[in-house]
């Protein structure tokens, strides 16, 4: 009996799909647990296994093409039976983004029409921001080895450039190496990519919804710098400052559970774990993967899940479970220079963490003036249901930690 495959759902905020690559032709035999196609949602790139076994009989959306979640993608059956009740049923599929380019306003001119394009169309795709489509992998390898993804021809779906394509440029194949060029005085329009749309979305309905107010606190890392390199040179790790903050935090949650909470509209559901979801930013946008139960696990441990996790979070290689659930996030641009920010909550957590750069400046220790580093965080906080004084107790307590970094070591 023939089966519908649908566009999964692969996040909670996923609306629709992007199809990357059939992995099977039509014609192709299928096992249940195969993998057939490769899909882009607003998180992540993910493997779709066949739920059935059989031949793919039809591919309704092509590489390149759009569809919502649930809306048909493909029909596996058997060869020779009639599929065209499910492909009747099935609305078309959304076409590819068309072709952009940026100018300045142009003057009249006579304008020829040409045939229109196909709905799928094979060349390469160039979106309205300038640049080749290209895989996140590919965009990471180009970024560090300084590489112009404009001059360099993709062999993907709709010649998008993916990880062969960034290791010929770098043999010597194609010439990769001039640099993206701006011309002065033009416009451009890009068009939102799926996480974008998302990000978009959820901040404003954040905005919106959660009424917020902001309590930022300075904290003295020098004692956290010392026990920084101290984990380093004992146990060869390469422990961030991240990693110390995240324990810090999920210490500090536990004993203020009003801020490791969730609106409900009549109750609040307080969290007694805490799984912190981090920002780590992507070319389109950021992703927020979660090492959960921080408060179980020691310094060392949170380092190497976190690692993993922004690794695979860069190549947009997540599992959904892996970016879903956080009950407390943390943004950190100090390693841009920025001293302070202020973030804005992530629905439906109760609060986040900005978190800022360590600067060196005058302090005042012992009643004399010294050289220190201090660093400010602010606590971006949903005031439905965490007041003032909450927030400040949770900083007060979470600066006292940091500031003694022997209290996140558990000696039992």
């Amino acid at each position: 009996m023939a089966v519908a495959v649908k566009m999964p759902k692969l996040s909670d905020t996923m609306t629709e799909g992007v199809i990357l690559k059939w992995l099977r032709n039509e014609g192709d035999k299928i096992k249940q647990g195969d993998i057939i196609v490769e899909i882009e949602s607003d998180k992540a790139d993910m493997e779709l296994e066949a739920f059935d076994t059989g031949v793919l009989r039809k591919i309704v959306v092509p590489a390149g093409g759009k569809a919502p979640i649930g809306s048909l993608i493909a029909v596996i059956g058997e060869a020779g039976e009639d599929i065209s009740s499910i492909l009747q049923a099935a609305p078309a599929p959304a076409k590819a983004e068309p072709q952009r380019s940026s100018s300045p306003e142009p003057a009249p001119r006579a304008v020829s029409v040409a045939a229109p394009a196909p709905v799928f169309p094979q060349p390469v795709e160039q979106p309205i921001d300038g640049r080749l489509k290209a895989s996140p992998l590919a965009k990471r390898l180009a970024t560090e080895h300084r590489l112009n993804l404009q001059s360099i021809p993709g062999s993907g779906p709709l010649g998008r450039v993916i990880k062969r394509d960034i290791e010929a440029a770098l043999s010597g194949k194609t010439s990769s190496r001039s640099p993206i060029a701006v011309k002065p005085g033009t416009t451009e329009e890009v068009i939102l990519s799926p996480i974008r749309k998302t990000i978009a979305a959820r901040m404003a309905e954040s905005k919106q919804t959660a009424p917020h107010f902001y309590v930022t606190i300075e904290i003295d890392m020098e004692p956290a710098m010392a026990f920084r390199t101290q984990l380093n040179n004992v146990f060869e790790a390469k422990i961030s400052f991240t990693d110390i903050i995240a324990k810090g935090c999920a210490s500090a949650l536990m004993l203020h559970p009003q801020v490791n909470g969730t609106f409900l509209g009549d109750k609040v559901r307080r969290h007694h774990y805490v799984h912190i979801g981090v920002a780590v930013a992507l070319e389109d946008g950021l992703v927020t993967p979660i090492v959960r139960n921080c408060e179980q696990k020691g310094i060392g441990i949170i380092n190497q899940e976190l690692r993993d996790l922004v690794d695979r979070a860069r190549t947009r290689k997540l599992k959904p479970d892996e970016y879903q659930g956080a009950t407390f996030t943390i943004s950190n641009l100090g390693m841009f220079g920025v001293d302070e920010f202020a973030a804005i909550v992530n629905p439906p957590e109760s609060a986040i963490l900005a978190v800022g750069a360590i600067v060196e400046k005058p302090v005042v220790k012992n009643g004399q003036i010294a050289v220190g580093h201090t660093m400010r965080v602010t606590l971006s906080s949903d005031h439905r249901i965490i007041d003032g004084v909450i927030a400040a107790k949770f900083l007060q307590d979470l600066k006292k930690m940091i500031e003694n970094p022997a209290s996140l070591v558990s000696i039992t």
